[in-house]
């Protein structure tokens, strides 16, 4: 059985990609995918759940105030996978397989999201920034 650590390295991986996606023009062909993971589980509340979040975050990007709601976004949808996957663990392959096809970025290399993934710091006096995958750290208000 896998770890909530593991559960939740492919929920993150999967809501980022996914709140990625709502913007998008692809998104019509993604969203069928997405909500076949709900199937068994009120489907119709879903597909309403992701065409409001889809609209804020297209009002959202229109004013320039998308940054913040798309960490939102992603932590819930975050949520909601990994509630998904606690009590349907069969989703967690199906949710893999989104995020080697239709949840990968467009043009990227076939990739699968295996394996578990443990981040642990201890830091006295200082920073600390443990990604699971790519980050970016700004400092001084310079890129």
């Amino acid at each position: 059985m896998e770890t909530s650590v593991e559960l939740a390295g492919v929920a993150s991986a999967a809501a980022t990609r996914l709140v990625d996606l709502l913007a998008t023009d692809g998104w019509a062909a993604v969203k069928s995918s997405v909500l076949s993971l709900w199937r068994a589980a009120h489907p119709d509340r879903v597909e309403q759940e992701l065409d409001e979040a889809r609209a804020e975050l297209i009002q959202a990007e229109r004013t320039g105030d998308e940054t913040e709601l798309h960490g939102l976004l992603a932590a819930e949808w975050q949520a909601r996978m990994i509630r998904l996957m606690t009590t349907r663990p069969d989703t967690a392959d199906e949710l893999r397989a989104l995020l080697a096809g239709d949840l990968r970025p467009a043009g990227a290399p076939q990739q699968q999201v295996t394996g578990s993934l443990t981040l642990e710091a201890h830091v006295r006096g200082g920073d600390a920034f443990l990604a699971g995958r790519d980050m970016n750290v700004t400092r001084g208000g310079r890129a």
